[in-house]
Parts: structure tokens; sequence; C-alpha cells
């Protein structure tokens, strides 16, 4: 009898713990939710985050879903914003004095997958990380095919702050590892399924996307730099604020 009061009472303990965290889940969904209804929409019926009080409200109840500063995770870091110069498929400048920002989550990831990469000689060359929206609708007037560039009616995990584009770099020599192609290659050479390449290339584009799997990121299909953190749409809101914005909000 005893032993049945005491398993009883376990039961009633773990039940209870069990219930407390669906209840704090709830409330964390309610809360998010709760914040996007507050955004205004824009014309495509999104929430588009664009200043300052709308960021802090998203992210007041989870610091984990702040955006960060890349260059306190990773270091060296190094890059390469063609996107801040007419050197892009646009042909055009799309934003001046950029930074790399990510989602805290993306950042804690991709330094843990940077760490590692330092044993083998190699470090990460980036190419851009959180983007405002307006520039993926810049974007999308020049190349509306979503098989390269996001639909503003969708967004783009860029403007979430949960996608990076990408390459390694070898640390003692500084240069870029061959891959398939450029950044920024709209052809089938770029996807993740084109076999048709050197050895060599074929094993550079491989390790890139062993590291960035292995601590949590995702392939975009067709282009061999591009990941992103899954779910990322359901997950984080989108943002529209320009780098000038966005380095008096990331400390």
């Amino acid at each position: 009898m005893q032993c049945l009061i005491y398993n009883e009472r376990i039961f009633m303990k773990q039940s209870s713990i069990l219930l407390f965290i669906l209840f704090a889940a709830m409330q964390l969904q309610c809360s998010c939710l709760s914040s996007r209804s507050t955004i205004k929409k824009n014309e495509y019926g999104l929430a588009v985050v664009s200043n300052k009080r709308e960021y802090r409200k998203t992210t007041s109840t989870d610091s984990s879903r702040k955006m960060v500063a890349l260059s306190s995770y990773l270091k060296p870091m190094n890059t390469d914003w063609q996107y801040a110069t007419v050197n892009n498929f646009t042909k055009q400048i799309l934003y001046k004095k950029p930074d790399a920002y990510l989602r805290m989550e993306a950042a804690i990831a991709l330094q843990k997958a940077s760490e590692e990469l330092k044993t083998k000689g190699l470090g990460f060359k980036i190419f851009d990380a959180y983007r405002p929206y307006s520039v993926t609708k810049k974007m999308w007037s020049v190349v509306p095919d979503e098989n390269y560039a996001a639909n503003p009616a969708k967004g783009s995990g860029h403007n979430r702050g949960a996608a990076i584009d990408l390459t390694l770099y070898s640390l003692q020599t500084g240069k870029e590892l061959t891959m398939p192609t450029p950044f920024d290659d709209f052809t089938e050479k770029a996807h993740h399924d084109y076999w048709q390449l050197d050895s060599l290339v074929l094993i550079n584009r491989q390790i890139l996307k062993d590291i960035m799997v292995k601590y949590g990121f995702l392939p975009l299909a067709t282009e061999w730099w591009h990941y992103y953190l899954p779910n990322a749409a359901h997950r984080f809101e989108l943002m529209d604020l320009n780098f000038k914005e966005m380095k008096k909000i990331v400390k």
C-alpha cells in the first residue's frame, strides 16, 4: 500500500511538471502571437517589424530571439559585402555600411561551427546575413523567381535574421576554397544535386554543407552558399530596419 501511495505521488509530481511545461509553452506562443498582432501589416498581409519599439516587443519575452552582431561570435570574421556594391546580380547598391547580424540562436550555432572549422585551418567568409525586407523587394523586382530570390509575399529567412550566405576560406592563405560557382550564380551548377564538378570542388561543397547541417542549419537546394534555421517563418518576425537602425538596437 505504501508503495502504491509513493508511486501515485511520483505520478502526480510528474504530471504537475508536465502541465507547467505545457502552460509555459502556451504562454510563450500566445505572447509571440500577441506581439505580431500589434505590428502593422503590409500589402501582403505580413507583419514587418520596422522600428525599435516593435523589435523590443517581439523579443521582450525571449532573449534568445534577439538579434546579435556576428562580430561578437566569430573571430576572426571575414566578409565580402557584394550587395553593398554594384557587383551583384541587380547591378545596383542594395544597402550601405552593412554589418552581419543574426538571431542569437543562429549566431551561437555558427560560432560552434567556426570553432570546429579552425581545427581544420578553415574559416567562414560571409556574403550576407540579416537583410532588410525592403532589399528583398528590390531583389524580387529584378529576379522574380523563387528558385533564386525570396518572394516578398512570403519574406526571406534573411529578413528574419535566420539565414546566411557564406563560403569557406583558408585561415593560412586567406583564399576562398573553390566552390561550384561564384556567389549568386543562378545556374544549375550552383545546385546541391549538381555533380558534374571537379572532385576537389565537390569535397569543398560537402565540407561546408556538413559543418552547417551538423550545427542545425538547412541548405537551400538551388544555392550552395545559402543556409537557414528550420521553421524560421513560424518562429521569427520579418524585419525592415536598415543597418544604421540595427547598430542602435544591437549591442
